[in-house]
């Protein structure tokens, strides 16, 4: 009886005793953010866990996705694994995607670049070790509206799956040689493109998408045949050779290794097909910015991001695309114009909250400020047909470093369109000289000039076309002597492009 007596005491006792220690424990375990307790036992746990998991499973993945982080940039990695895989995939893949590559003669023509398509698994052995590499995709988020998600595309990746055991081997020297393969494999493969940048609402939104599309560039003009005085032609094929070289030069200086063209003259003067001749000469991609689709300073910085290097940026008519010409407004010249716009729309509403709010500030700081620098190997090229009517602060040296002026036809560039146009030698002909020293009373740029001396039937030879070039300057010489007050009675845009030389 005594005995247990003394054991139900006991027990009691032990009772209270742990009664105590989980009030104490509770209370201290409600306060372990002071001395990180939890931190502590939930790393402990979590390295036996995956340890355990090692056991269970002791392969190792690498994911490249095809946004970095930031989601202001697409992965440089993902294009190179992409581009190896065109290679490594191709023999054991039983789904493969097709992509047309690179034509550079006619055998090219049907070649198709194949890679596996998603969902797809290959096997790749290196140095002994085997690795297996998978495409797969993420959706779009499933919360988003309907027709939000379905314009939102899908974020693809790559993954790469590996034993523990060759995780050195994988991680220093593979996953280097891929790289370095797939940029060799995107050079052979490269197809020069054609890009214009795209306006999506929602551009912001978080969820990253393609900001470009293309098409492949495969204008034909060269500077071979290109209509331009020699010497100013070599001038700048010279100038191209200098900034094609220039990345030593451009570190030591510690610039970023752009350059500025400003092309500037009358309309059908040549400034786009210029664009295509640098083009075909560096063998570079050319991205045709659209201003007027690009709504704020961020999306254009985003669209920088987003070309590649070796590449040219062409905004044409720059004058035209946006508010950018003349003086800057201050803050209360821009309110009065608000408060205008507002008072002129009847529901209150001013017209400006459609238009792009690209500034002159925002454009300056991406054609020379510090975002100019995310890239290299890159000119920005301006056109325009009022140079005169440009902020100064746009073309500036340091932001248009070689201004070109696109003149009308003068005696080298006739001479020049009329053998490749005639495609014989016309300098014998009685009319020749007679178009020359019309061309030196009266202004015609090259597109008209090419346009009368390009055949309209097979019965046309060199002498009706220069009869019709001839007639053309004559008519236009006989414009040019009206009096102000009967041309501005007249249609604009009937006949060329003309204008009377001083004095005539």
């Amino acid at each position: 009886m005594m005995d247990a007596l003394a054991a139900y005491s006991w027990f009691g006792q032990l009772s209270v005793l742990v009664s105590v220690v989980a009030v104490c424990w509770t209370m201290v375990w409600q306060n372990l953010e002071h001395i990180r307790l939890q931190q502590f036992f939930a790393r402990n746990f979590n390295r036996r866990a995956r340890r355990l998991a090692a056991m269970v499973d002791p392969f190792l993945s690498v994911t490249f996705e095809e946004y970095e982080g930031g989601r202001i940039k697409s992965s440089d990695a993902f294009k190179e694994v992409r581009s190896y895989l065109t290679t490594a995939s191709t023999r054991d893949v039983r789904h493969l995607r097709a992509e047309c590559g690179a034509e550079r003669d006619a055998a090219d023509k049907d070649k198709l670049v194949l890679s596996m398509a998603k969902g797809e698994e290959v096997a790749v052995t290196f140095r002994g070790a085997t690795v297996w590499w998978s495409a797969d995709s993420t959706p779009p988020p499933r919360d988003a509206i309907p027709w939000y998600r379905a314009s939102r595309s899908e974020r693809r990746f790559f993954r790469l799956e590996f034993h523990e055991s060759h995780r050195d081997l994988v991680l220093n020297d593979y996953i280097p040689h891929v790289r370095r393969e797939g940029r060799a494999i995107m050079v052979k493969n490269r197809q020069r493109r054609l890009y214009t940048n795209i306006h999506r609402e929602g551009f912001d939104d978080g969820w990253y998408e393609e900001v470009w599309t293309h098409v492949p560039f495969d204008h034909p003009k060269t500077f071979d045949k290109l209509a331009m005085d020699p010497a100013k032609k070599k001038e700048i094929i010279d100038d191209l050779e200098m900034f094609r070289n220039g990345k030593k030069y451009h570190n030591r200086v510690g610039k970023p290794w752009k350059r500025g063209y400003l092309l500037y003259g009358p309309p059908g003067t040549g400034k786009s097909t210029m664009v295509a001749a640098i083009a075909n000469y560096l063998d570079y991609d050319v991205y045709d910015f659209e201003l007027t689709s690009v709504k704020t300073n961020t999306e254009l910085r985003k669209l920088l991001i987003e070309t590649k290097s070796k590449s040219i940026m062409v905004f044409e008519d720059i004058d035209c695309s946006l508010d950018l010409t003349g003086k800057r407004k201050s803050k209360e010249e821009e309110d009065k114009d608000d408060d205008e716009e507002k008072s002129a729309d009847p529901r209150g509403a001013s017209k400006k909250d459609t238009k792009s709010k690209v500034t002159l500030s925002g454009l300056l700081n991406f054609i020379d400020g510090l975002w100019s620098a995310c890239g290299e190997e890159r000119l920005i090229v301006f056109t325009t047909n009022h140079v005169e009517k440009l902020d100064p602060a746009l073309i500036r040296t340091g932001r248009m470093d070689k201004k070109i002026e696109m003149s009308y036809c003068d005696a080298e560039s006739f001479r020049f369109l009329a053998r490749m146009h005639l495609d014989e030698d016309v300098e014998g002909h009685e009319l020749f000289g007679v178009t020359k020293a019309l061309l030196q009373e009266v202004n015609m740029v090259p597109v008209d000039v090419g346009e009368h001396l390009t055949r309209k039937s097979v019965d046309d030879d060199a002498g009706s076309c220069l009869a019709r070039l001839v007639m053309a300057l004559e008519k236009a010489k006989e414009e040019a002597a009206k009096p102000p007050e009967a041309l501005q009675a007249e249609e604009d845009g009937k006949g060329v492009v003309v204008e009377a030389k001083d004095g005539n």
